[in-house]
């Protein structure tokens, strides 16, 4: 049978109820299909039945199987009420811890220790119930040392359990404060992940770029030779002609005085030769200066 889901503290998930009393599992078994339930609803229910009660599927006691861990963790951490609040008791504990606490509970019923004595009585009145039990044995008339003892040992087991209750708390909180922690860490390293691949790419566009612009400037430097060369060249060219153009003014002009006879025929050939050196430097000219000038 199931624990009350009115002790819980807070939502308690369909999924960790019982299909078939409906309350919080109690020592689960799963099937098969999935389908959850205590262990003694469902062997009583499989002493007449041979499927499953939610979807009617085959089912034995040989298919059960224990529920599944994330499902048992689920399950230990819910908290609830001590079974003897009504009798006073205030704590509220993990579900893993309850049976503990609940044997130990100072509200909880609990034989006397007088042989013959058939009044139970709570843990925390135990005492006073045995300084004045009509069944006290002979060996402690007053019933002092046995008081005293129980008492004691009501103590130290109380403190026991708080002790065991608080470690258990604090375990919890530290597993979940590891486990945010790991999310967190899992989280940054897959944003960090992300930005290495975007700056890996950012970083191989800029080579790309770079690249390009250094294959462009050695381009240009190239052309830029090449034009230095054409215009030194064209210098020299236009030097040349210039002097032949200055030869030939002095030809036309000391002809002109008629100091000298008429020009001979070698004279006519150097002027010839000149003339075509002269319009082979203007078309050399025309050719470099456009490109030059580009």
């Amino acid at each position: 049978m199931g624990y009350d889901i009115e002790r819980f503290v807070g939502y308690v998930n369909e999924g960790l109820l019982c299909c078939i009393c409906q309350g919080v599992l109690e020592d689960p078994l799963q099937a098969p299909c999935e389908h959850a339930f205590c262990t003694s609803c469902i062997h009583g229910w499989l002493e007449y039945h041979r499927n499953c009660p939610e979807d009617r599927q085959a089912l034995s006691k040989s298919m059960l199987r224990p529920l599944y861990r994330y499902m048992r963790n689920d399950l230990n951490r819910l908290q609830l009420h001590c079974r003897n609040g009504e009798r006073g008791c205030k704590m509220i504990c993990s579900l893993e811890s309850v049976e503990q606490h609940e044997r130990e509970c100072a509200y909880g019923w609990i034989s006397c220790t007088n042989t013959g004595c058939p009044v139970p009585s709570e843990q925390l009145h135990l005492s006073g119930h045995l300084s004045a039990c009509e069944h006290l044995s002979g060996e402690c008339p007053k019933g002092y040392v046995c008081t005293v003892l129980i008492l004691l040992h009501n103590g130290i087991t109380e403190l026991r359990s708080e002790l065991k209750l608080l470690r258990s708390e604090k375990i919890d909180r530290i597993e979940e404060a590891m486990y945010e922690v790991a999310s967190r860490l899992d989280s940054q390293k897959r944003h960090l992940a992300q930005k290495e691949s975007l700056l890996q790419n950012k970083i191989v566009e800029l080579k790309s770029q770079v690249s390009q612009m250094m294959s462009s400037v050695q381009s240009l430097i190239a052309a830029n030779t090449q034009f230095l060369q054409e215009l030194e060249q064209a210098k020299v060219e236009k030097q040349k002609l210039m002097e032949l153009l200055k030869s030939l003014q002095d030809c036309s002009l000391t002809a002109a005085d008629g100091n000298e006879k008429p020009t001979s025929f070698h004279s006519l050939t150097q002027l010839e030769s000149v003339r075509k050196k002269t319009q082979e430097g203007d078309n050399h000219l025309k050719k470099v200066l456009p490109s030059a000038s580009t």
